[in-house]
């Protein structure tokens, strides 16, 4: 008795495509309007018709595959001796397929980096990335990324209107990261310039790419020569011994791919709180946290909705499709949390999630994000500063008519416009609290001896409760007019 073929298989098909992908299986385009409008949608379907594995095309000609199961994405991110994070396996490019100009070139092409690397090595450079960024002060954070996101929300003008996306969002990470990093403050404004020149892939890439690099390698060798308390000078100590150019690549994968999941997390999560009333209202009555708000998000609409990717280093099978040799799987992680097998029918589609980190939003196995808990305090903080400030905030639009960019990656939308009108003050800071000493037996002061307290109940104005203005905060906030 002949067992039969699971679908995709090169016999049952007759042959295969060069890509190894088999012959008469249809390509669904992982780009273009589909992806932007509704994903879930496209999972969902590519679910029902090819299981927990599916067949893809990432630009014309260019073949792939989805992992859509959650059980199947944890196994593909923990067999490094099968799947590879090393994009020099890829046939590909191998077999000259790739243009030079293609857009999944920065996503695919190698880099000596932990993303690009397996064993020893990978483990050597993550240790170098997670212990650098441990030694992040989450109280100094937090105090950093509020005073940043209050300078933008003093920045907005009169009329009550704002694009929570191009005013907020897309602005703060980098204000924290820059300061993060050790930058010099006066290379702010022109960094966050060069990094959206190199995201848009136009005609100034290749030149802002090129700028970018130089600024990094001279905060290096500044760095190297006299170390501060910053990322930069953390990386170039740290035991594992990064060379120049290690540490410049490093400082490239925590600023562009920490700077674009920032911005999408913060984006979706206001998002939710602006259209989904079960969730505002259960917020709002103290039943749940912002911070489960940002579960939910990670669960329904992760910043990243899809990764590349791993490469298959033999021919193998994986949820019923053979794969080959060179091929590429690309980390459905969307598509994998939303795996009815592994939350259940009635919690993907109606139950709050917010309380179950189980989600694949950082990913598995050794290359799981390392900077998950930075990202977490940035947007956390971002979100609820926003809410203290504008506490009426609501959507300027139907929810119908918000819009998503077309990539294949990120989840992000193109635009948030709100309307308010309170406008509460930035929280005056916590006063210093001198450590206690025991009381000397002392007369009692007479009144007007006495020292009045720090504190006060007189209603402060938007102008006495604001704090000292920064002028790089202001320069920069009113400087970016959007990407």
């Amino acid at each position: 008795m002949t067992t039969p073929e699971p679908p995709g298989c090169p016999v049952a098909h007759g042959g295969s495509l060069p890509g190894g992908l088999p012959v008469g299986v249809p390509l669904t385009p992982l780009y273009g309007p589909a992806v932007a409008e509704d994903p879930h949608g496209l999972y969902a379907r590519l679910r029902e018709r090819y299981g927990p594995v599916a067949p893809i095309e990432l630009e014309p000609g260019v073949e792939a595959w989805l992992v859509l199961g959650y059980a199947e994405l944890l196994e593909l991110t923990r067999n490094e001796a099968l799947f590879s994070k090393d994009s020099r396996r890829w046939r590909v490019p191998a077999e000259g397929r790739l243009a030079a100009d293609s857009r999944l070139q920065p996503m695919t092409s190698w880099r000596p980096t932990l993303l690009n690397l397996d064993g020893a090595e990978h483990q050597r450079l993550r240790a170098a990335v997670a212990d650098t960024l441990a030694q992040i002060d989450h109280r100094q954070l937090r105090g950093t990324t509020e005073a940043a996101a209050n300078g933008l929300i003093d920045s907005w003008g009169p009329d009550g209107t704002a694009d929570l996306v191009a005013q907020y969002a897309r602005r703060l990470p980098l204000l924290v990261f820059t300061q993060l990093l050790g930058l010099p403050t006066d290379a702010g404004p022109h960094l966050i310039r060069l990094i959206n020149d190199i995201s848009d892939s136009g005609a100034d890439s290749v030149r802002a790419n090129q700028e970018f690099h130089a600024i990094l390698v001279d905060l290096v060798q500044r760095r190297r020569a006299t170390p501060s308390a910053d990322l930069t000078s953390w990386l170039l100590a740290h035991p594992a011994a990064l060379t120049d150019e290690e540490a410049v690549h490093h400082l490239v994968v925590m600023m562009v791919a920490g700077n674009e999941t920032t911005i999408c997390w913060t984006g979706n999560t206001l998002r939710l709180l602006l259209t989904d009333r079960r969730f505002r209202a259960t917020l709002t009555g103290g039943r749940l946290t912002v911070s489960d708000a940002l579960e939910e998000v990670l669960w329904r609409d992760p910043p990243t909705q899809n990764f590349p990717g791993r490469w298959a280093t033999s021919d193998t099978v994986l949820g019923g499709q053979y794969i080959s040799r060179g091929d590429l799987l690309v980390l459905g992680l969307a598509a994998a949390n939303a795996d009815p097998a592994a939350q259940g029918v009635s919690a993907a589609t109606h139950g709050s999630l917010g309380g179950n980190r189980a989600h694949l939003a950082w990913g598995a196995g050794r290359h799981v994000c390392p900077a998950q808990h930075p990202a977490r305090i940035i947007v956390e903080t971002a979100v609820e500063t926003l809410l203290h400030r504008l506490p009426d905030l609501q959507l300027a639009v139907p929810p119908g008519e918000l819009t998503w960019r077309p990539s294949p990656w990120s989840r992000a939308l193109t635009a948030l416009p709100v309307l308010y009108s309170a406008f509460t003050p930035p929280r005056p800071p916590a006063p210093e609290r001198p450590a206690w000493t025991p009381p000397t037996p002392e007369p009692a002061p007479s009144p007007s001896d006495s020292t009045p307290s720090a504190a006060t109940s007189t209603a402060r104005t938007p102008d006495s409760a604001r704090p000292a203005p920064r002028s790089w905060w202001n320069s920069l906030a009113g400087w970016w007019s959007g990407r």
